[in-house]
């Protein structure tokens, strides 16, 4: 397994920002890092892997976090299942 190498991404947030969802910047950091993910995950731009690695959770985890944002953890509908047969 390759080493894991990490890139620092610097952002501008309005203060206002924080306390109106009552996190900490280390906190909304990472509810920002899962939010992405999740969305990115439920557009079907990455798998469930990479949205994972990109949320900094494991899979399992990150499944469980799809129930909390009410997305799926298949990216097929049923009639794209059903049509497949």
């Amino acid at each position: 397994m390759e080493p894991q190498i990490n890139k620092t991404l610097v952002m501008e947030i309005p203060i206002g920002a924080f306390s109106a969802l009552k996190q900490t910047t280390d906190e909304f950091a990472k509810s920002m890092r899962l939010a992405a993910a999740v969305k990115w995950y439920e557009k079907g731009m990455v798998s469930q892997e990479k949205a994972a690695e990109i949320a900094g959770l494991c899979r399992e985890d990150f499944i469980m976090a799809l129930a909390y944002f009410d997305v799926s953890p298949f990216q097929y509908s049923a009639e794209e299942i059903l049509g497949e047969s």
